[in-house]
């Protein structure tokens, strides 16, 4: 599986877990998997981030829509012994490792 976005989870956050994207159950092993305190997503998830005035506007006034791609990523966890849930986790783009130029240009010199 190759991961395409992570999340963090909260600091103290304890197992065992319930993720949730949009609502949506996801299956550890299918859907993501875990590596230390982080969650790596096998899709690619974004935010929408913020909404300007016009476009809030015309969507106010039922002019238009917004079909951005949107996802939350909401995680069920265990803390101190109680039950709490964190919501609207920040995504982010898994970072894919820098390759070397395929020409060489990049290898030691030599001399």
């Amino acid at each position: 599986m190759d991961a395409r976005s992570v999340v963090e989870l909260p600091r103290g956050a304890e197992g065992p877990y319930r993720v949730f994207v949009n609502g949506v159950p996801q299956v550890e092993g299918t859907d993501y998997r875990m590596k230390g305190r982080t969650l790596l997503f096998s899709e690619e998830l974004v935010t929408e981030g913020r909404i300007g005035f016009w476009r809030w506007t015309l969507m106010f006034f039922s002019i238009a829509g917004t079909y951005r791609r949107h996802h939350s990523v909401d995680v069920q966890y265990r803390q101190g012994g109680a039950e709490r849930v964190a919501t609207g986790l920040e995504i982010k783009p898994l970072e894919a490792p820098e390759r070397p130029e395929a020409n060489g240009a990049d290898a030691p010199s030599s001399g």
